[in-house]
């Protein structure tokens, strides 16, 4: 049994002058997080990446956390003692444990070539190919380099060379989306597109770029408040058919956020992993630490409810659609250098499921031209793990923060078994 204790964390909002202004009680560490975990009294804590403040007014904020003490699920499930904030060595889930928990190892290694998996995200990353290629090696992944054309970089307008400043916290958080998306499809080319800003006008431009260069899989691990801006947005950046767009739900626990509530995008919950018993052999919950702090869900203020989502209790755009591991305490292993000390770190956030889904999205095949793929788990929810229990918050509707048996908020109608859920 698992006990949350409460801690200070900030609401993500894309305007407003409150959140900047605290931005340095972040930073100072007053957003660190603590889990304890009664069985064995081991406590893990850990931190929002800094990109989790936005800098500026009208910026969104990334969905990522990084641990930084005790001992990880990863860690207990292996007998391994270092504390977790020990850069050397990874405490984190790797390829080959998020390939089991999903049913992907077979499909891991025999699909995805050939698919371009679109990464967006704000800032520069100067060491982000680096870096890949320090988790791809040490994980025994094939090389994914700008040399062997596996991994491209480029700003919001499609260059190459005229990259957007480099950010030391976004980086943390390309890393991460990286490391996720080549855990699940080694076999596929990664398409890194910077946008030169947080705001959802740069990162929408980025999108759209990332969907002209060629990718069919386009993951975000990013998101603010909802606005009455939404629906234009929707318009503008992510009303791409034939496009697997997935983007987290946010890591502030009940609440929508954009874009996570657009109509045509696979909104991504987030969940706690572990090994277990079972014929499965792992288990999984909701996502969450405290009142403010776990995986995003709800009923969009604005969005309207696409055709193929059937509850009832929410007459516009539902959040999530699926979910994968988010938990930091149950995170997965990540190689980062801008920034920190060269090395391992675990993150969590729906910033980690986000990719994930994407990448599961390339093993299953190039979506039809003309379909949304956020519709494909709807038509085949019976491949999906059911997570049944947790919840996110407090809702007056409880399918909106609460799991249970078939559709809910928090985590959708379920995660990856395989790869059929995520075909047309």
């Amino acid at each position: 049994m698992r006990t949350d204790v409460p801690h200070t964390r900030l609401r993500r909002h894309r305007t407003g002058s409150a959140v900047i202004a605290t931005a340095a009680l972040v930073l100072t560490g007053l957003g660190t997080a603590v889990h304890a975990d009664a069985a064995s009294s081991t406590r893990v804590t850990w931190a929002a990446t800094p990109c989790a403040t936005p800098k500026k007014a009208g910026e969104l904020a990334c969905n990522s956390l990084r641990v930084t003490g005790g001992t990880t699920a990863f860690q207990k499930a292996r007998g391994i003692t270092p504390k977790a904030a020990d850069a050397a060595t990874p405490s984190g889930y790797g390829p080959s444990d998020l390939q089991s928990a999903y049913g992907l190892t077979s499909a891991a290694a025999s699909n995805g070539s050939g698919q371009t998996i679109a990464i967006v995200d704000a800032y520069n990353d100067p060491n982000a190919e680096a870096d890949l290629a320090k988790y791809r090696s040490y994980y025994g992944l094939p090389a994914c380099t700008t040399a062997n054309g596996c991994f491209k970089k480029v700003s919001q307008t499609g260059s190459t060379t005229s990259l957007p400043s480099s950010d030391a916290g976004w980086s943390e958080e390309i890393s991460l989306d990286l490391d996720m998306v080549s855990a699940i499809a080694p076999n596929a080319k990664i398409l890194l597109v910077e946008a030169k800003s947080a705001t959802m006008a740069n990162l929408g431009k980025a999108v759209n770029e990332a969907v002209t260069l060629g990718a069919k899989f386009v993951s975000n691990s990013y998101g603010g408040s909802e606005s009455s801006s939404d629906t234009s947005y929707d318009s503008s950046y992510f009303n791409h058919p034939g496009v697997a767009i997935t983007v987290s739900a946010g890591d502030g626990g009940y609440g929508a956020e954009y874009p996570a509530a657009s109509r045509y995008v696979t909104s991504v919950g987030g969940t706690a992993l572990s090994k277990s018993s079972t014929t499965r052999g792992w288990t999984e919950s909701v996502w969450n630490t405290s009142s403010t702090e776990g995986t995003g869900s709800g009923c969009s203020s604005y969005d309207a409810k696409p055709s193929w989502q059937t509850d009832t209790g929410c007459t516009k755009r539902m959040i999530s659609d699926v979910s994968a591991v988010a938990d930091p305490a149950t995170g997965v292993s990540v190689y980062d250098s801008y920034g920190v000390t060269a090395g391992w770190y675990t993150f969590g956030g729906t910033s980690a499921s986000a990719p994930i889904i994407a990448a599961v999205y390339a093993l299953a095949g190039t979506p039809g031209s003309s379909d949304y793929p956020a519709k494909y788990p709807y038509a085949h929810t019976s491949a999906l793990n059911d997570v049944t229990s947790g919840s996110n918050g407090s809702c007056s509707t409880s399918y909106f923060c609460t799991a249970g048996s078939g559709y809910d908020g928090p985590t959708g109608w379920g995660t990856p078994e395989g790869v059929t859920a995520f075909t047309s």
